[in-house]
């Protein structure tokens, strides 16, 4: 049976094809979708997920609009220089066909998991707001979660800081909360999506593909600019898509079970994840760390299981 999901993200290009690669995969049954401000301001995340859902072909799928800030602090930046003014530079795709939902996304994440108690993954590919206004709010209903899947974290240097990667960075009170809770989240950070990478070849043949290619990689290349500044390679990582691999196909990910903190003081390591896996912290192991990928195990899934979607359009 397909393992129950909901989707919790900020798109943002890689949130995008993250999107696409969960309605493609049999494996996984989409609940629903839900945004956060994160890559780009809610408005525009909102929108931009009806815009992927549209280009699926899954206009039903209901969304539900989240968390417009963060917790506490307002972060300094977002990351339109990398994925463009709108989140989705470089796609082409028409406006969304519909609004989101009339739930906030804590009330679609809560209802739906308390109507399926021990069922739901919730897999959150943004800042983790939404997920730590559920753990505050609806505390029932964040129990009633089978498990989390989170993209984000670094443990050997970041991408909004030497030490914190973004997602943790812009809201790390948020992600404080969803470490220290009693989920045992599983943790997919810069460490290895770094190594889950596209370069020309494999963007020259998703262009290829019926109805996905274009907007794909358009986008695609869009992305690449900056990491073509940042790195000097032309390549994109697949930060988000590797969470949801995860879920597709476990075997992708190699994890370790140990202590995980986020600093949320207000000096250079704010956003840092703190990984621990000699146990010198002194704290219970409480969430599983990625730190090995199969990457050409990940690439073959990402772009079959693209390649299925676009063939079924």
């Amino acid at each position: 049976m397909a393992a129950p999901v909901i989707l919790d993200c900020d798109p943002g290009i890689d949130d995008a094809v993250a999107i696409l690669l969960a309605l493609a995969s049999p494996e996984l049954d989409v609940l629903a979708v839900t945004t956060v401000a994160g890559n780009v301001p809610l408005a525009n995340t909102t929108a931009n997920a009806l815009r992927v859902l549209d280009l699926a072909g899954r206009p039903e799928l209901p969304v539900g609009r989240g968390a417009e800030r963060s917790l506490v602090h307002l972060p300094a930046d977002d990351s339109k220089e990398t994925h463009g003014e709108t989140g989705l530079d470089g796609s082409g795709l028409p406006d969304a066909s519909r609004g989101p939902g009339p739930e906030h996304a804590v009330d679609l994440i809560a209802r739906l998991a308390t109507d399926r108690p021990g069922e739901i993954t919730l897999c959150a590919v943004g800042p983790l707001t939404n997920v730590a206004l559920l753990a505050a709010l609806r505390p029932e209903a964040f129990q009633a979660l089978r498990r989390i899947v989170v993209m984000g974290g670094a443990a050997t240097g970041g991408n909004m800081s030497p030490y914190a990667e973004f997602n943790v960075w812009y809201d790390p009170e948020a992600a404080a909360r969803v470490v220290a809770s009693a989920h045992d989240p599983v943790l997919v950070g810069l460490d290895v999506t770094r190594r889950a990478r596209l370069g020309a070849a494999e963007i020259d043949a998703i262009a290829a593909l019926p109805v996905l290619g274009g907007p794909v990689s358009g986008m695609l290349r869009f992305y690449m600019r900056k990491h073509v500044d940042w790195y000097g390679e032309e390549v994109v990582f697949q930060h988000d898509a590797l969470a949801v691999a995860h879920l597709v196909d476990p075997g992708i990910l190699e994890l370790a079970h140990c202590h995980v903190e986020v600093d949320t003081s207000f000096g250079p390591a704010r956003g840092a994840t703190l990984v621990d896996r000699l146990g010198v912290f002194g704290g219970h192991a409480n969430a599983h760390w990625a730190v090995d990928v199969d990457v050409e195990r990940f690439r073959a899934l990402l772009l079959g299981r693209l390649a299925a979607l676009a063939a079924a359009r």
